[in-house]
């Protein structure tokens, strides 16, 4: 399945040097200590690979890619390990919120850090976005000062949080503007939070982060104070684009393909495998086009996000129906599967995929 369909050539910066990556990276993912602990292996061979350099611009060092290069990318390193993956994502994030700054010396200085892998960034944005804003105190609160901005407050879901060197995060004004900065995990009052343990991807090290009254300077300020500062005319990398819906897809393609490898054994699993295959072809094939033709919009990506969720909950299930009492014990691919499929309920989940995904839970026809 990681040649994917005669109607897609793959982009041709992913060379037999990315297969091995892959290789590595999946190897890897298999160990038992990979569910709690810090993918720190996993992360040094994407560095090595050149990896972090993604999705930042090339003035900076970095390798800038597209869009469809970028959602390749993510769905051959879910297929690999979906935890390495999802931090990628979040330093991707950080990287391209970074890029919004318009300090050059900033940019340069921070990428440099960033691409050679020497610091880690990360974000803590859900509540500035999805999460929390219905809290009649915002969650983090912003005030300007004579040299910069104090942020106060409590920071939810960052993942890599206690591996961070950098949080890029914002606070609420008194007038309800919102402000976008860069802090540095250094400074007096940053304090990460013990990391949460989940449902799966516990060795993202994802948790919260207490601010109390940190000073960032005023070069640090990466965008506003504006109303709604992560509504971005680019729109990449939030709930609205197919990042996550890669990842998903990268998960089902995984336990697809384990499948497939049931089949040899056992050929009646032919007609499951078949319609799994064939359904998840269409949405690749969907993505892909649609990138390519730069048409995408927020009831495309809706659509797939929804079709990618569906993908993921029932290829897994499929899987663990196929590998019996085997694949209900610990460390196993099929377990693993479903409790990383979960995961798109979750993250970054627009209210009516959840609706569609629930309503298909329910049996409920439109």
């Amino acid at each position: 399945m990681s040649e994917f369909s005669s109607q897609f050539n793959k982009p041709v910066r992913f060379t037999d040097d990315f297969e091995r990556l892959i290789k590595n990276i999946s190897q890897l993912a298999e160990s038992s200590d990979t569910e709690h602990l810090w993918p720190a292996e996993s992360w040094d061979a994407i560095k090595q690979a050149g990896v972090l350099g993604w999705n930042v611009p090339l003035e900076f060092g970095g390798a800038d890619l597209n869009s469809v290069e970028m959602t390749y990318g993510y769905i051959r390193l879910a297929e690999a390990c979906l935890t390495t993956t999802f931090v990628l994502t979040q330093f991707n994030a950080a990287c391209q919120r970074i890029n919004w700054s318009e300090d050059q010396a900033l940019k340069a200085r921070v990428f440099n850090e960033l691409v050679s892998g020497t610091k880690f960034a990360t974000v803590g944005i859900s509540h500035l976005t999805t999460s929390r804003q219905h809290l009649s105190k915002p969650t983090v609160t912003a005030e300007k000062t004579s040299n910069g901005w104090n942020l106060d407050g409590f920071v939810p879901w960052v993942t890599g949080a206690v591996k961070a060197d950098y949080i890029v995060t914002g606070g609420v004004c008194e007038d309800a503007t919102q402000i976008l900065g860069l802090v540095s995990t250094d400074l007096d009052g940053v304090e990460p939070q013990p990391p949460i343990e989940m449902l799966s991807m516990t060795g993202s090290q994802t948790g919260a982060v207490k601010l109390n009254r940190v000073t960032i300077p005023a070069e640090c300020l990466i965008a506003g104070p504006v109303e709604k500062v992560m509504k971005r005319p680019d729109g990449q990398g939030g709930a609205g684009s197919l990042t996550t819906s890669a990842l998903a897809l990268g998960v089902a393609s995984r336990a697809i393909m384990k499948l497939e490898e049931e089949t040899e054994k056992r050929p009646d699993l032919q007609e499951i495998f078949n319609p799994l295959q064939a359904e998840y072809q269409g949405i690749f094939d969907e993505m892909f086009e649609t990138l390519t033709a730069g048409t995408l919009n927020g009831s495309i990506s809706e659509k797939i996000r929804q079709q990618s969720n569906s993908l993921v909950l029932r290829a897994s299930q499929a899987l663990l129906a196929a590998v019996k009492g085997a694949g209900f014990v610990k460390g196993h691919p099929a377990e693993r599967a479903i409790r990383e499929a979960m995961f798109f309920l979750v993250w970054s989940c627009p209210q009516p995929v959840v609706h569609a995904n629930m309503k298909e839970f329910a049996c409920v026809l439109d």
